[in-house]
């Protein structure tokens, strides 16, 4: 019913299946091998006697009962116990694990991000510290905390934002009382317009030929001239997803699934696309389900590969490698198509793309200051307003000059107000 894995480095873990089918892991840290399977006896004597709902033995009941507050907090983080109710309140570590233990649904992006806002949080007030304690006080110190530790304004937002999300779940749970202490901190990410960068299609061509086989020229493709997000939506699209017949590629979003519709989106088969998807095709192995398949072990690091082709292409590297391609392609776009159809291609909304996505680029610039210049007699023709009646009669008083029609005439300002003679006068027509 549970298994022992090993962490590296001498941690260990006991692996089990939960009831509700989900599997979940119990952290022991440093312990020996025989320490690990001791420790797996009794964590199944305690799954049976959920599975039978009855007691434990008393040996086992001995054994929870000296376990230390931190690792029996563990087990009923898993549900194999009931929190106990102490002085000392919960440790900041063992809340932190146990939350994440609890996240079984999140993608592993998520949990790599909630285990680096552990470390931070970890390193500034120590594994065992009560998370009762931590107070808005503190919270100004965790953030003064990553400013020493050089991180930057961006990263510093987003661990704010996680460790918002780390203690109102606290709140919820009756393990912390009163306001949240990182509600009112800045955690929204803003647009550094000092990373962004357009890379032209020179540029592009020069990286395409340095890259090593087919597959990159792909990958690379994909993010600058499909506006594809690197690498989720990369490695979730599928040969089915593409419709060379219409024209049209679906593209499926790991990030934005949980959205209602959000799920997929639609982009055209650009021109671009085309030579580097059937140039893949060719290559694919009979049945392939997946584009791409050489680069899906999450080992391998896309963005130092691709840093290296950079290099190799004899290009200097941009701030973001893969987010600029994807930025490059929205700007490229927006000035040929209305920004609403270019936000459903890339899946962005308008505000996201006008404040992260779209860039004011040299060619803009080059285009403005080649216009022809317009005469200042031009510019004042064009925008001198028009004069009324009035102002014509008196210039005409004015000037000298008389009416350039006969002088029994009247000028045609007078007939305003004027009434057309009632019918009957005359008669409406000839008899």
């Amino acid at each position: 019913m549970a298994s022992v894995s090993s962490d590296g480095g001498g941690r260990k873990r006991i692996m089990f299946m939960a009831g509700d089918g989900n599997r979940r892991a119990i952290r022991l840290g440093k312990v020996s091998k025989g320490q690990a399977v001791a420790f797996k006896t009794k964590v199944e004597a305690i799954i049976g006697g959920l599975i039978t709902s009855a007691a434990v033995d008393d040996e086992t009941s001995r054994w929870m009962a000296a376990l230390p507050d931190a690792m029996h907090a563990r087990l009923a983080a898993v549900g194999l116990a009931k929190p106990r109710q102490t002085a000392a309140g919960v440790g900041l570590g063992v809340y932190i694990d146990a939350f994440i233990e609890r996240q079984t649904t999140s993608k592993p992006g998520t949990l790599i991000n909630l285990k680096q806002v552990r470390r931070w949080l970890v390193d500034c007030f120590g594994e065992a510290r009560d998370i009762r304690t931590i107070g808005a006080a503190e919270a100004e110190d965790f953030r003064s905390h990553m400013v020493k530790g050089r991180l930057g304004e961006n990263s510093i937002r987003r661990h704010v934002g996680r460790a918002r999300q780390l203690f109102k779940a606290a709140i919820r749970r009756g393990q912390y009382r009163g306001n949240n202490p990182f509600d009112g901190m800045a955690a929204t990410v803003r647009a550094d317009k000092a990373r962004q960068h357009f890379i032209s299609r020179d540029v592009a061509q020069k990286v395409l030929d340095a890259c090593p086989n087919n597959e990159w020229r792909l990958l690379f493709s994909l993010s600058r001239f499909g506006g594809l997000r690197c690498p989720s939506e990369h490695f979730a699209l599928r040969w089915g997803d593409i419709d060379f017949e219409h024209g049209r590629i679906r593209v499926p979003s790991p990030k934005t699934e949980a959205h209602e519709g959000k799920a997929c989106r639609f982009i055209p088969l650009f021109p671009e696309l085309k030579k580097p998807l059937v140039d893949a095709y060719h290559e694919a192995e009979p049945g392939a389900e997946f584009v791409i398949t050489r680069y899906r072990d999450p080992g391998q690091n896309l963005r130092t590969q691709l840093q290296r082709i950079i290099h190799k292409a004899g290009v200097t590297p941009w701030p973001k490698l893969w987010h600029n391609l994807r930025s490059t392609r929205q700007t490229e776009l927006a000035e040929k198509y209305p920004l609403h159809v270019v936000c459903e291609w890339i899946g962005n909304s308008r505000a996201v793309a006008q404040e992260h996505y779209l860039q004011v680029t040299d060619a803009h610039f080059a285009a403005a200051s080649s216009e022809p210049a317009v005469s200042a007699a031009q510019n004042e023709a064009q925008h001198t307003p028009e004069q009324s009646r009035n102002d014509e009669k008196l210039a005409i008083a004015t000037n000298g000059k008389g009416p350039e029609f006969p002088s029994l005439s009247e000028p045609c300002g007078y007939l305003h107000g004027m009434q057309v003679t009632p019918t009957g006068f005359e008669p409406v027509s000839r008899p």
